[in-house]
């Protein structure tokens, strides 16, 4: 067995979301949970299917988040996992909507951080042990960082 650790590639600022299915229909659940959910948000999305033809199935509505998709689920190669990269939106306007998709099992990350992706090989497949997403912390927040989170939240809408 090997363990890889393969560097998500991205344009700095793009959001994307990395998570685990079971079932072809992912690719059309996901982008109709998408695209209901949020219909002006920017997308590429990519599943790895894990068994049949074993294809990496893709949609979306951006020809270039769609790309950039499929070349990191085809450099991550793991049976049934997917890519969601975004632009003009953040991941937490979606991320109920697609978690609650029949078929997804799980998220392991949402983020627009450098990111890293832990993958075990076996020679015949490919799992996800984890994910590395942007780096450790380098304290607690004091009373002049609160005051920052909460002004940040709220100039860009997200709080009252």
């Amino acid at each position: 067995m090997d363990i890889l650790l393969l560097d998500v590639e991205k344009p700095e600022e793009t959001n994307f979301i990395f998570g685990m299915s079971h079932f072809i229909k992912t690719v059309e659940d996901i982008h109709e949970a998408i695209v209901q959910t949020n219909p002006s948000l920017k997308f590429g999305l990519a599943f790895c299917e894990a068994s049949g033809p074993c294809l990496i199935r893709i949609s979306g509505n951006s020809e270039k988040l769609i790309e950039i998709a499929r070349k990191n689920a085809e450099k991550i190669g793991a049976g049934h996992t997917f890519f969601v990269f975004m632009e003009d939106g953040f991941p937490i306007s979606v991320l109920n909507a697609i978690q609650n998709v029949p078929e997804v099992c799980g998220i392991f990350c949402a983020t627009a951080n450098a990111a890293k992706i832990a993958v075990i090989s076996d020679g015949a497949g490919r799992g996800v042990l984890g994910v590395i997403d942007g780096v450790s912390p380098r304290g607690v927040e004091g009373a002049g960082e609160i005051r920052k989170r909460k002004d940040f939240l709220r100039m860009i809408g997200y709080k009252l």
